[in-house]
């Protein structure tokens, strides 16, 4: 019998709607550390973003996670070589042990580098009934040579949102990255400093809010429509 608050919804199926309620998205939380993957866009012996990457997973630590960060030298161009390619599967092992991501990539011809939108179009939407990213969180971030600028950010806001991670609202954008890092790779105490660790803090803090209930918060109408009815007609083909 259809609900009495979808008698005037004659396009839902009830059998997959279901009403989001507050005890659903506080399960047992997870007690283990969050789980960060860190990609960066260069691979320039003095590399900003991996710099920025190494500073971010130092505060990323401090904060209680376990990082890891992923070296893009040696991966091939996206269809360029098979799956079972080692750096493809190094990454993709790591998209799924991790739990959120951090992205930097230097700023290049005004876009996010070749070599930062290659590790992401090699991580895909679903392996199987599997989704690498979905549900996870993300914090973006970016370093120019010049003035500062937010289109390697806003470029991967939306790749984030394709990917149906979580992206946080606060980024760091660092402008002239060259006067930010001492000789040693290490990050300069400056305001864009500061908007790294309050960047990293609201990471940690988000994939702790919803790492536990991911699976929930993920959980769309359509998907569960499509796959009921993926199911039905299995059992009616198994019924002939």
């Amino acid at each position: 019998m259809q609900a009495p608050d979808l008698v005037d919804l004659p396009n839902i199926d009830a059998d997959a709607f279901e009403r989001p309620t507050t005890a659903a998205l506080i399960p047992d939380p997870p007690t283990h550390p969050p789980r960060i993957l860190l990609l960066y866009g260069s691979l320039r012996d003095r590399s900003f973003s991996r710099f920025q990457a190494q500073e971010a997973a130092r505060l990323l630590e401090a904060f209680g996670a376990e990082t890891r960060i992923f070296n893009p030298s040696g991966l091939p161009l996206p269809d360029d070589a098979p799956v079972d390619h080692p750096k493809v599967q190094e990454l993709r092992d790591l998209s799924a042990w991790s739990e959120g991501h951090v992205w930097c990539s230097p700023e290049r011809h005004g876009a996010m580098t070749g070599i930062m939108k290659a590790q992401i179009d090699w991580i895909p939407l679903s392996i199987g009934a599997v989704r690498p990213t979905q549900g996870k969180t993300l914090a973006v971030m970016q370093v120019s040579g010049g003035s500062q600028s937010f289109n390697a950010v806003n470029q991967m806001r939306v790749l984030g949102r394709w990917m149906r991670m979580i992206t946080i609202p606060n980024q760091s954008s660092v402008a002239k990255a060259y006067e930010q890092f001492d000789e040693g790779g290490r990050m300069k105490p400056s305001p864009y400093y500061d908007r790294v660790v309050d960047v990293v803090e609201e990471l940690v803090k988000f994939t702790l809010l919803t790492r536990g209930p991911s699976a929930y918060l993920t959980s769309r109408y359509s998907e569960r429509k499509e796959a009921a009815e993926k199911l039905g007609a299995r059992v009616k083909l198994a019924a002939i």
